[in-house]
C-alpha cells in the first residue's frame, strides 16, 4: 500500500508458489481498479503489451477515434489500473523498454499515437531469483524505476494452515476487470485522493537531510558500483510521507525513512564485490549498515 499511495510500481523477487500472482489480483480487487496480467516470454513484443492500431472500415471510426486513416487503437493490458507483469526478465530488452516508458511517463507510443495511462496505474511485476535460464537481467535504469523491491517469503505454520483451509479447495475466482468500488469502499478516484494527501505531509529540513545523508552514503566507492541515485532519493520520500500519513504522525520522523530504506534502495544498488543481477542479502544488509553509520537526529514526535 505504501508503494501504491507513494505513486510507484513494485518488484516482486521471489521464488515460484508464493502467492505473487494470487496477491496481485486480490490487490485489484480491494480497491476496484481493472486489472490486467501479462506473462513475460522470449517472444513477447512491445504491442502485446502497449496496443497496435488495427485496420476499421466502419463508417464512424474515424469519429470514433479521431483519425481519417481507417485505423483504430487497440489497447494493450498496460491500459489498467493495476498491471500484473509475470516473470518480467523472460521478456527481451527490447518489450521492457516498451514498459520502462509506460512506468515513467503514464503512456504508451502506438505508433504515431502517445495516449495517457488510466490514473493511478500501478505495475506488480516478478521475477524468479532462481532460475536465471532463458531470462533477460533488468538493467539498472528498468529497476530504478521501481520503487520498492520486495519478497513474500514463505508463510508460518498457521498462516500456510489457514491457506489450505481457504484456497486448497477453491477454483480460481476471476478477477472482475472493470472499475468499479470495491467491497472496501475504495475506487480509483479514493485512491487519487489518498495520494494527493500524502504528498502533503510536511518533512522538516532536519529529516530532508538525514534522508539525504542516507542516499548520500551508499555511494562508497570502494564497496559499490552504483549507489543510490537522486532518483532513490526522491522515492524514499514519497515512500516515507505515505508511511507517516498511514501511521497518523503530523510529519515524517527519522524511522519513518528508516523503515523503508531497504525495500526502496537495496534493488538500486550493485556491490563492487557481489555485481549480481536481482538483491541479494549482501544489498539489504549493506543498506541497513548506511542507514546505521548515519547519525539519526533529535525529532520532536507529534502531539
Amino acid at each position: 500500500m505504501v508503494c501504491l499511495l507513494a505513486d510507484g510500481h513494485l518488484l516482486l523477487e521471489d521464488r515460484p508458489g508464493l502467492g505473487k500472482t494470487r496477491f496481485a489480483r486480490a490487490f485489484a480487487e480491494a480497491f476496484g481498479g481493472t486489472y490486467r496480467r501479462v506473462q513475460g516470454t522470449p517472444d513477447l513484443l512491445p504491442s502485446d503489451i502497449t496496443g497496435s492500431l488495427i485496420l476499421d472500415r466502419s463508417a464512424d471510426a474515424a469519429n470514433t477515434n479521431g483519425r481519417s486513416d481507417g485505423f483504430r487503437i487497440r489497447y494493450g493490458p498496460v491500459f489498467s489500473h493495476v498491471l500484473l507483469f509475470d516473470e518480467v526478465n523472460r521478456t527481451p530488452p527490447r518489450t521492457q523498454s516498451a514498459l520502462l516508458e509506460a512506468m515513467e511517463e503514464r503512456q504508451a507510443t502506438i505508433f504515431d499515437e502517445t495516449p495517457r495511462l488510466p490514473d493511478p496505474f500501478f505495475v506488480i511485476a516478478t521475477q524468479n531469483p532462481i532460475d536465471m535460464d532463458g531470462t533477460y537481467s533488468l538493467p539498472e535504469a528498468q529497476l530504478d524505476r521501481f520503487l520498492m523491491r520486495l519478497e513474500l517469503g514463505y508463510p508460518d505454520t498457521d498462516a500456510f494452515r489457514a491457506i489450505l483451509d481457504r484456497i486448497g479447495a477453491d477454483r480460481p475466482v476471476p478477477v472482475q476487470r472493470t472499475a468499479q468500488t470495491a467491497a472496501t469502499g475504495i475506487d480509483p478516484a479514493g485512491l487519487l485522493e489518498m495520494i494527493d494527501h500524502a504528498r502533503t505531509v510536511p518533512v522538516t529540513t532536519e529529516v530532508r537531510d538525514y534522508l539525504a545523508a542516507i542516499v548520500e552514503a551508499t555511494r562508497d566507492q570502494q564497496r559499490v558500483l552504483l549507489g543510490a541515485s537522486p532518483r532513490a532519493g526522491l522515492a524514499l520520500l514519497r515512500a516515507a510521507r505515505v508511511y507517516a500519513a498511514a501511521r497518523g504522525a503530523g510529519s515524517v520522523h527519522p524511522d519513518h525513512v528508516q523503515a523503508l530504506a531497504g525495500p526502496v534502495l537495496a534493488h538500486r544498488i550493485v556491490l563492487a564485490d557481489a555485481p549480481v543481477v536481482g538483491v541479494t542479502r549482501a544489498q539489504l544488509d549493506y543498506v541497513a549498515e548506511v542507514v546505521a553509520s548515519v547519525p539519526t537526529p533529535k525529532h520532536r514526535h507529534d502531539a
